[in-house]
């Protein structure tokens, strides 16, 4: 067993501990110290090994991707909302997923949701459908396809899952 499994956290954990009790006092570094320490050993056998990033570059370029869709959505839902609400069209789809790390999942999950006019509602148990509500909903097949090949093919490459 390694006296820090997780470095960064331990260091973290010190300087956060400093930093919320506002003092340098001997009692409070030996304390921000012990549980700095403590902590990570601890919980060090409850953590699950995640797909490591190994595609950085591609990684970067998703997220600013992502922001960038954020802010279209964000003028296409405000342009939906001024005009007629009879013209909305809601829905839920059934997306199948290809990504096997729950990470992947996860993420694909959080990019449709952060998305505006589009929540991810749930996984399915068998992970392999991710069900999508649509504030406004012209076509599932393009909805679907979008959500493969914009979010689910560069997290594919971006964990190699």
């Amino acid at each position: 067993m390694k006296l820090l499994p997780m470095p960064f956290h331990t260091v973290l954990l010190f300087v956060v501990w400093l930093l919320l009790n506002n003092t340098m006092s001997a009692g409070h570094i030996v304390l921000a110290l012990f549980f700095a320490l403590a902590i990570p050993l601890l919980v060090n056998g409850m953590r699950d090994e995640h797909p490591k990033i190994q595609k950085p570059w591609k990684a970067f370029c998703y997220v600013l991707m992502v922001m960038k869709d954020i802010v279209v959505a964000n003028i296409e839902v405000a342009l939906w909302i001024i005009g007629p609400v009879k013209k909305l069209q809601p829905g839920f789809i059934a997306v199948p997923i290809n990504i096997q790390s729950e990470l992947g999942i996860t993420i694909l999950a959080s990019t449709v949701s952060l998305t505006p006019g589009t929540v991810s509602a749930e996984v399915s148990e068998d992970k392999q459908w991710l069900y999508i509500h649509a504030l406004h909903l012209d076509s599932e097949n393009e909805l679907i396809e979008t959500v493969k090949q914009r979010y689910e093919k560069p997290i594919k490459e971006i964990f190699g899952c």
